[in-house]
Parts: structure tokens; sequence; C-alpha cells
């Protein structure tokens, strides 16, 4: 059975709903997410070396966590929740496409935590000051460096593109999906184009990050009380 065999709702398959409705949930805590980690680069800025985490993480752990993108370890949780909620909502429309996008963003995710570095700079950090040593230390330095380099590296740049990838497709999609509506789709496809490059890219890259986000953020509210109201609609319908 699909919902839209309901009235007007639109096609989609019964056994996705609940899908759908943990996707929209995720979508809002998303949306929660993004201003605490503006507050807190705010606040207090990553320091600007390999050494500077290192002093960081000894004086204050969660801190140099959070510097090191901890709550995006808990926002691209969210975020395979959010696709396969779109995927769910979308298949029906255009399966291979939907396939393409829920699959490059997978990737693009599974690459992101292979750039995540925090606690192995924590680690790092921990050695460093449990040494007199100087040479023990130069080669820590060494270490953190190459973790830096990591961070910034090919891994995040993959992640980076192969989500603005994802992100396009859903939302050319979704300019046909009577759920959404063009307005929707037409937030994530600004989104989208503005993170095909990446914030590492130097300045050009760090405002299109920036410029990046408004669009997300109302993206992100719009396909979740969309989904969240397709789901209470359905179960009235049910009901």
């Amino acid at each position: 059975m699909k919902a839209g065999d309901v009235g007007f709702l639109p096609q989609v398959d019964i056994k996705w709903i609940s899908i759908i409705k943990y996707g929209g949930i995720s979508a809002l805590l998303i949306v929660c997410i993004i201003p605490l980690q503006l507050i807190i680069f705010t606040l207090s800025p990553p320091p600007s070396t390999a050494v500077g985490f290192i002093e960081l993480f000894h004086t204050n752990r969660l801190l140099g966590l959070l510097s090191l993108d901890f709550l995006y370890y808990v926002n691209n949780a969210l975020l395979i929740v959010v696709y396969l909620g779109l995927f769910a909502s979308l298949k029906e429309l255009d399966f291979a496409k939907m396939s393409i996008a829920l699959f490059v963003g997978m990737i693009g995710i599974a690459a992101y935590y292979t750039s995540a570095v925090g606690f192995e700079m924590l680690s790092v950090s921990q050695q460093y000051y449990l040494t007199d040593s100087s040479e023990i230390r130069m080669q820590l330095e060494t270490v953190a460096i190459g973790l830096i380099e990591r961070y910034k590296g090919t891994a995040f740049d993959v992640y980076y593109v192969f989500n603005a990838v994802t992100l396009l497709l859903f939302s050319v999609t979704m300019f046909r999906s009577p759920l959404y509506g063009k307005a929707t789709a037409g937030w994530g496809l600004a989104s989208g184009v503005c993170m095909l490059i990446p914030s590492t890219a130097g300045m050009i890259g760090m405002i299109f990050s920036i410029v990046s986000l408004l669009p997300w953020i109302v993206f992100s509210v719009l396909i979740a009380r969309k989904q969240m109201a397709f789901v209470r609609q359905l179960a009235g319908y049910s009901s």
C-alpha cells in the first residue's frame, strides 16, 4: 500500500513512514546544532596551529573536542537519518536518482568520519604533557601537524562535495514532489550550489560555506515541517 492511495496524499510507500518521521525530527535537531557550533567558534575560535590544539586540549578537553567539530560527529549521524527520510519520501518519483543521492551522501558522511581527529588530538595532548623529553614532544608536535592536515584534507573535501551533490539531487527531484513543493526545493538547491566549493578552499570557500548555512537551515526546517505534517495527516486518515 502507498500513502498516495489515500486522497491527495503524495505517493509514499507506507512501510517507510516511520523513517520519514525520524528524518523530520533529525532535521530539526541539526538546525539546533548549527547555532551552538557558531556560538562556540565565535566565543572561542579554534587555534591556528597544531601546538595550539595540544595546549587547548590540556587546558580544556571539552572545548578542544568542540573546536575539532565534535558536534558534527552528532550532526552527521543525524544527517544519515535525514537522507533516509528524503529517500523514503522521494523514491517513488525517481528511484534511480534517489538511490544515487543516498549512496553518494552515505559515502560522503563515511569520508567525514575518516577526517575526524578530535580524540586522536586528545591522546597526543595527554602524551605531550606526560613527558619531559623535548625529543618526544617534537615528535608529538609532528603527529599533531599531521592530524590537522588530515582534518582539513581530501576526506573532508570528499565529504563536503559529495553531500553537495546529494543535496542537489534531492532538491531537483523535489520540484516534482507534491509533498515538498518548489520553495523547499529552491532552498535546498541554493544550499547545494554553495556547497560545491569546500570550506577548505581558502577565503572563497569559507564565504560560500557561511552563505550556504541560511538556505540549509530554511531547507531543513521546511522538510521537517512537511514530513511531520504528512505523517500526522496520514495517521489521521488511518484512524
